[in-house]
């Protein structure tokens, strides 16, 4: 079905993802589309995504993607790497005319466009459920044709993100443990391949054997992707920029979080209930 996003430039913009990681492409489409009404959803009360299996991860991104449906949303954007590798083609389907971008699409496209030359060496870091699918492998070879991708699953860092862990010696060790496994690779670049990774951006580059690999951000790759849609298909809101969230569990605790790694209070966050239980 062909998008009617230009009769519909004053919808919100849907952006989901398992908890408070999402927050980073939220942050990355304020700053890109600042006009931009916002309408996030943070599963909280399930997350994290990756240690669990694929269809599980489905069944969750279906659920959401109808609750953004519902609020009238113009365009999707994944915000999860987990469910952009496991679910990202049947949340297209469920979505008809409203255009889905994701993550991992975008962070391949912004890899083909940093000018890293032929057959360049890339890392991903990810949780479990991401590295196995080999999304991003394949995402890149689309992209590329010649490409030699290592990937590395940090588990640990989203659940040490969702706890306000950012700084803390317990994320430098796991940081450190984790990017041990590219020390002899020679990376022309590193994907964050979990959106809330651009959390441990400092820590990250601060372990990384070479200062000239490229971090990529996959939150700032996705915002530039839905600006350029929005450019090319008329669908900008030149009247907009509220900012709602959505949670399903400890509302309180998402709203601290958020408002330290925003940098701006939010006035209100409203809890979905049993959400598996509403359509």
């Amino acid at each position: 079905m062909t998008s009617d996003i230009q009769n519909n430039q004053h919808r919100p913009i849907g952006i989901f993802d398992s908890g408070i990681g999402g927050l980073t492409v939220a942050k990355a489409v304020k700053a890109a589309l600042p006009k931009e009404d916002i309408l996030y959803f943070g599963d909280t009360a399930r997350v994290p995504y990756g240690v669990k299996s694929e269809e599980t991860v489905r069944a969750y991104a279906l659920e959401i993607t109808q609750f953004l449906m519902d609020k009238g949303v113009k365009m999707i954007l994944i915000a999860c790497n987990t469910v952009s590798a496991s679910a990202k083609n049947d949340i297209i389907r469920k979505a008809g005319s409203i255009p889905v971008l994701d993550v991992i699409s975008a962070g391949a496209q912004a890899i083909s466009e940093s000018g890293l030359g032929s057959t360049p060496t890339v890392g991903v870091i990810g949780t479990i459920a991401t590295v196995q699918s080999k999304a991003y492998e394949e995402a890149l070879i689309q992209q590329l044709g010649s490409v030699k991708v290592i990937q590395q699953a940090c588990p640990l860092l989203v659940p040490l993100a969702e706890e306000g862990w950012i700084e803390h010696e317990v994320a430098r060790l796991t940081v450190k443990e984790y990017i041990q496994a590219f020390d002899h690779c020679h990376l022309d670049a590193l994907i964050l391949g979990c959106t809330h990774y651009p959390l441990f951006t400092g820590l990250i580059t601060d372990v990384l054997p070479s200062k000239k690999t490229s971090i990529i951000d996959s939150a700032e790759s996705i915002a530039a992707s839905a600006k350029q849609y929005l450019e090319e298909h008329g669908g900008f809101n030149t009247q907009g920029g509220l900012f709602n969230c959505f949670v399903s569990d400890r509302p309180k605790r998402f709203q601290e979080l958020a408002e330290r790694f925003l940098g701006q209070p939010l006035t209100k966050i409203d809890i979905v209930r049993d959400l598996e239980n509403r359509f």
